[in-house]
């Protein structure tokens, strides 16, 4: 079973569209604004999330979830991190430090830098690695949406995919091991109504499903 934990995002309901793409393929438990599906991931075979915690009207998160997390990771869980949700626990030390690259919040409880996301169509290309997904996701050229930028690298990170904003790269897919040997991927586009509906978009989602479960 998957679990899907998303929230608003602002009253755009990215999570509930992106599932409306899903749920005909892959068996997924989905949860909009509703952390109570975080409380009990022992079969769960694959966590995806597209959160930031205390945003959207949502409250942070407890101790009795931040343990399920914890120990879902601890026994070699995959995280699937949609959009922002590299900073879906930001108040959590221990997440912070092993998500790849991290969308980090105004008001950092490490005085990183804030990312940005300026608004803007874009290509998102492939980089040259050796990861297995590499030869199954697609280049994209998304119409106008958010582009998530300056995030802040923590960890060791392949990079899948990327994009060239005024002649800098900017990472925008990667895959990562946390440190119980579980694979987490980041996958930023994702937040306007025909970016989430794209079919080079969905594509390359349902193939970085696959290879996670």
């Amino acid at each position: 079973m998957i679990k899907f934990i998303a929230d608003n995002h602002y009253q755009a309901h990215c999570g509930v569209e992106i599932y409306k793409q899903l749920r005909d393929e892959f068996a997924i438990e989905f949860y909009e604004d509703d952390f109570t599906g975080l409380e009990s991931l022992a079969a769960c075979k694959l966590l995806i999330l597209h959160m930031i915690s205390s945003t959207s009207g949502n409250e942070l998160p407890g101790r009795e979830i931040e343990e399920s997390v914890h120990n879902y990771l601890k026994n070699g869980g995959n995280v699937l991190m949609l959009h922002g949700s590299s900073a879906a626990f930001w108040h959590w030390k221990w997440w912070r430090k092993i998500v790849g690259h991290r969308w980090v919040r105004k008001e950092d409880p490490d005085s990183i830098p804030n990312s940005t996301h300026p608004i803007m169509p874009y290509k998102v290309t492939l980089c040259h690695s050796d990861h297995e997904l590499q030869s199954k996701l697609v280049p994209m050229s998304l119409p106008e949406d958010e582009v998530y930028i300056d995030l802040y690298q923590e960890s060791p990170t392949i990079d899948l995919m990327e994009s060239l904003i005024d002649n800098r790269r900017y990472v925008q897919c990667w895959a990562n091991q946390s440190p119980w040997g579980g694979q987490m991927i980041g996958y930023l586009p994702g937040h306007a109504q025909r970016v989430l509906e794209h079919p080079d978009y969905l594509s390359n989602l349902r193939e970085i499903i696959k290879h996670l479960i």
